[in-house]
């Protein structure tokens, strides 16, 4: 047994620990979280046309979304948008890069707040974000206004057991594997078994500190390679 546990006083039974704060946290909101490489704001129904432009073409990054994608036309997508925009769980916000363009999104979903729990999903990243420093840095701005801001225990990451790059995605960002849940979707009309990983709040110092350390530019040769790697500083073996 690895959970940290006391005796029950009246029954001797062995007893989760005392929550510090039980208090529920906050749901999430629209705030505008800036970096160095770009920021992430509330997704909004004009981020659409940025998307289109991102994401039109490239079907491939809609495989492992179990419910959306891909779409065939603008005019299609503009309206998927919108509704992702007012939607409250999941809560989506856009990925701007320094030219001031949506290049991706991501949302803040299974949200409960009594339990302080929170899951990041629907993470859509265009090719123009893929292995940038921005996609990098888009997490550790989520994350740390989870933990930081929100007071969230616990930080969730959950994909298709068959997607291998975010599999590799979570390690790296220091998300731990828990376990995959069988046969938990039907996605698109087909199985969909379900990788599960997790962030804690005692574990989110440690991986602040790897964040930061990796996007810091002195991690970055003169012509932007990593020196070392993220998943290297989370131990991460390759």
């Amino acid at each position: 047994m690895s959970e940290k546990f006391e005796l029950h006083p009246q029954t001797g039974q062995p007893v989760g620990l005392p929550v510090a704060d039980p208090t529920p946290a906050p749901r999430p909101g629209p705030v505008t979280l800036k970096g160095r490489y770009g920021r992430i704001e509330k997704l909004k129904p004009e981020h659409a046309a940025d998307l289109w432009k991102a994401f039109g073409g490239h079907d491939h990054v809609w495989t492992y979304i179990s419910t959306d994608g891909p779409f065939a036309s603008e005019a299609e997508f503009t309206p998927f948008i919108a509704v992702r925009a007012a939607a409250e769980d999941p809560y989506a916000y856009a990925i701007i890069d320094l030219a001031d363009r949506a290049v991706g999104y991501f949302s803040l979903l299974r949200i409960v707040p009594h339990n302080r729990v929170i899951e990041v999903g629907h993470v859509l990243y265009s090719p123009a974000l893929q292995r940038t420093p921005l996609g990098t840095e888009a997490q550790y701005l989520l994350a740390r206004y989870v933990f930081e801001t929100l007071g969230y225990r616990r930080y969730e990451w959950k994909c298709n057991s068959l997607n291998a790059p975010s599999r590799r995605a979570a390690l790296r960002y220091g998300f731990v594997y828990e376990g995959t849940f069988r046969q938990h979707i039907i996605a698109k009309g087909r199985n969909r078994d379900d990788t599960w990983f997790s962030m804690l709040d005692s574990e989110w110092p440690e991986r602040k500190r790897s964040f930061e350390r990796w996007l810091a530019p002195e991690n970055f040769d003169s012509e932007g390679r990593q020196k070392i790697g993220l998943g290297a500083l989370n131990g991460v073996q390759r």
